[in-house]
């Protein structure tokens, strides 16, 4: 089942809430969202361990063929 772009902020809003996050439906069919996650708790680390971060805070969500997430873009950064 397809997820809404406020279910997706809500997941990652309960790890990151304080961040500024822009979900949007890149494809407008619910299945392909690009997410822009920005938090001050992803200064001094790399890329990889704030994108991984954020897919923990999906809960399982993305996870094999039956998950409800099917693609997400992720940008993650600290504030400027």
């Amino acid at each position: 089942m397809a997820m809404q772009a406020h279910e997706i902020e809500e997941l990652i809003r309960s790890s990151f809430p304080s961040a500024k996050i822009t979900i949007t439906d890149l494809a407008g069919d619910g299945n392909h969202y690009a997410a822009e996650v920005i938090d001050e708790s992803f200064r001094g680390q790399n890329r990889v361990q704030q994108q991984r971060a954020v897919y923990a805070a999906l809960k399982g969500k993305m996870d094999g063929p039956a998950g409800d997430l099917h693609a997400l873009a992720l940008t993650t950064k600290a504030p400027d």
